[in-house]
């Protein structure tokens, strides 16, 4: 049986020691560095950053709509076919103007709609969350999907080599008339479907290593044992409480609906007055095109001019744009409350099934290691009973058989509880950075890029064109199916005893 089903990242030190493999010449990596390097090169996390670094930009945008503008136009003009009298058509002339405009009053549209995108911004910082912990999901996935599969591969190897074994020893014993045909026949349709087998858990691994490097952006080198979780909740409601409270994809959610409510008061703001401070200069030039004097009477070549005063603008009918607006808002925040129910209720479920699956998969653990146990014995009894007659080689091959399939189920069941437990760390808001012991240097910080831009209002202070953060995996080498000699997987403990993967809800990780 081959298996069952700051405004820039700060990147996380990691701890790499250097020693040799005879599969892949690297050092030995732990769970705590593989979340490292994802933290530092995720492209989807790295990506998160970004879009969140995008939303801090929604506040200065909106607060633009309320701040002085101010603009600058000129023009000249050459008549090129003159009236008989050019004192009013002159030849020349070229004008400038410069128009300082302040709004004083604009229904609560400015103040509407700073208040939706800070609001936006929050509901951001809650989806980083988010992604940090499905991308440590997806890490702790990865990197069970790997032990488990080596141990697969071993396991079957192991099987293999056996029933090779098995099949000369029948080979000899049918040469001296202890065996019949059937017996060798038997014998090699096993070891036939063994090496299939075989070879469908190393396409598996293969496939699981390379997802590896696809999540984690490096090839899997010599896994380690992965450390305790820390102590899950007793029962499935308490995880949902806890999720209902902490869970990052149901808070922005519910701050994103939050956002829309602001959304129908800036659009209400379309059908109200608007009230503005207006100054404005103008300077004309005739270029030398006038005659200095009409009559004795001289004439200034360039004139200026200067307004100050308020501007009124009542709306009185815009073809129905305003009601459509404030309809299309309250459509939006219709959605996002739609929205909120359908992630409490994912998020629900989530917490549920990862509970189920991993008290499920505790107690698989438990009766696998008791079925292991108990297929050893009985191979060791089915081989003693065939040497004096009792049994037959059939009766070996399926005990064996039994004995792999029995170990096949203990590891995935051990990979199975582990992620389980990680997922619903994640569904109750405790499976992030700042929940993680990641050794290394700061962690990103999502506030800092907020603070630099919100009072930014110069036209031109942007932070040029951006790089990639991300590494590329182009040249990763193409991953292979070899693993170190099998061990078997009864006498190895699922967790490392040392400290604990997590720190839990205690963590300051709540901006």
């Amino acid at each position: 049986m081959a298996r069952a089903g700051g405004n820039r990242v700060v990147k996380v030190g990691l701890l790499l020691a250097g020693a040799a493999l005879a599969v892949q010449s690297a050092s030995a990596e732990t769970l705590r560095e593989a979340l490292a390097k994802a933290y530092a090169s995720n492209p989807t996390l790295t990506g998160a950053r970004a879009q969140l670094r995008a939303t801090d930009e929604g506040v200065p945008i909106a607060r633009a709509a309320g701040r002085p503008s101010l603009d600058a136009n000129g023009q000249v003009i050459d008549n090129v076919v003159q009236a008989n009298n050019n004192f009013l058509n002159p030849e020349r002339v070229g004008n400038a103007q410069v128009q300082l405009s302040f709004p004083l009053y604009q229904g609560g549209a400015v103040r509407n709609a700073v208040r939706a995108a800070e609001t936006r911004v929050e509901a951001g910082r809650a989806q980083l969350r988010g992604a940090e912990a499905n991308t440590f999901t997806n890490v702790v996935a990865a990197y069970m999907n790997v032990i488990r599969d080596e141990a697969i591969v071993g396991l079957n190897i192991q099987n293999v080599r056996i029933l090779d074994t098995n099949l000369a020893a029948s080979r000899d014993r049918f040469q001296v008339g202890d065996l019949t045909r059937t017996d060798v026949a038997q014998s090699e349709a096993r070891l036939a479907l063994a090496r299939a087998q075989l070879q469908q858990a190393e396409a598996q691994l293969i496939s699981s290593r390379e997802n590896y490097i696809a999540v984690i952006g490096t090839p899997p080198t010599d896994l380690q044992q992965p450390p305790m979780l820390p102590r899950l909740p007793e029962t499935a409601q308490v995880a949902v409480t806890e999720a209902l409270d902490s869970n990052p994809q149901l808070l922005a959610a519910r701050t994103s609906t939050e956002a829309t409510r602001f959304d129908v008061g800036s659009a209400r703001a379309g059908r109200l007055p608007r009230v503005a401070a207006v100054t404005s200069g103008n300077y004309v030039n005739y270029l030398g095109s006038l005659p200095r004097s009409n009559n004795g009477i001289p004439i200034d070549n360039a004139l200026t001019s200067a307004a100050i005063g308020l501007q009124f603008t009542v709306p009185l009918f815009q073809g129905g744009r305003p009601a459509a607006q404030v309809r299309q808002a309250e459509a939006l925040r219709a959605q996002a409350l739609e929205n909120a129910t359908a992630t409490e209720r994912a998020v629900i479920s989530q917490a549920r099934s990862a509970f189920a699956v991993n008290r499920s998969s505790q107690q698989v653990i438990a009766s696998a290691e008791a079925a292991v146990a108990a297929n050893k014995l009985s191979l060791e009894g089915v081989r003693a009973e065939n040497s004096v007659g009792t049994r037959t080689i059939l009766d070996i091959l399926n005990a064996e058989q039994e004995l792999l399939n029995s170990q096949v189920t203990l590891v995935t069941a051990r990979r199975d509880a582990y992620v389980a437990g990680f997922a619903l760390l994640a569904a109750m808001g405790r499976a992030e950075a700042r929940d993680l012991g990641l050794d290394g240097g700061s962690l990103y910080d999502p506030t800092s890029n907020y603070n630099r831009v919100r009072g930014r209002f110069f036209d031109f202070d942007d932070d040029g064109l951006p790089e990639a953060v991300a590494t590329s995996t182009a040249g990763t080498p193409a991953q292979n199916a070899a693993v170190r000699p099998p061990v078997d997987p009864a006498l190895k403990s699922d967790v490392d005893r040392g400290p604990a993967l997590t720190t839990g809800a205690s963590s300051p990780n709540r901006r």
